[in-house]
């Protein structure tokens, strides 16, 4: 039985899960996710946890914060005056917005918290820090780099 391996293309279906069992991603109703082992597509650890199975073998894989989106982090978290922001602006919580950073890239914040006088902005992935459980299956081998 022919099973995945490094640069294999391939496709599965998952369900992404938290520790208190919310569901924040899956390919439920939608086409499976395609990638290449090896390519960085996806996490490492989801990468690895691939390798090796067999198309229709089912897995439920563990992936702690530190191995998909990290930590969050306090210094990607920046409180504003209202008075600097651009006449007009009205923001609100749960609102997402484009801003230009100091050396000239833009980012998408979170706006976090809006007080009378400051807007609390939140430049950390929504899912960083936490650790993420995927319900997977392998649907298919799409492309193979295994000898005929």
């Amino acid at each position: 039985m022919r099973r995945a391996e490094e640069g294999d293309t391939v496709r599965i279906h998952y369900i992404g899960t938290l520790d208190n069992g919310r569901i924040f991603d899956s390919t439920e109703g939608r086409d499976p996710l395609r990638f290449t082992i090896g390519a960085g597509e996806v996490f490492p650890a989801l990468e690895a946890a691939v390798r090796g199975m067999a198309v229709g073998e089912v897995k439920n894989v563990f992936i702690p914060a530190a191995d998909s989106y990290g930590p969050r982090r306090p210094e990607n978290v920046a409180q504003l005056k209202k008075s600097d922001l651009p006449p007009g602006t009205n923001p609100r919580p749960g609102q997402k917005v484009q801003v230009r950073l100091a050396d000239g890239s833009e980012a998408l914040l979170l706006v976090t918290l809006v007080t009378d006088c400051s807007v609390t902005l939140d430049g950390n992935h929504p899912l960083a820090g936490l650790d993420l459980t995927f319900a997977l299956r392998l649907e298919d081998i799409v492309t193979s780099t295994a000898p005929v």
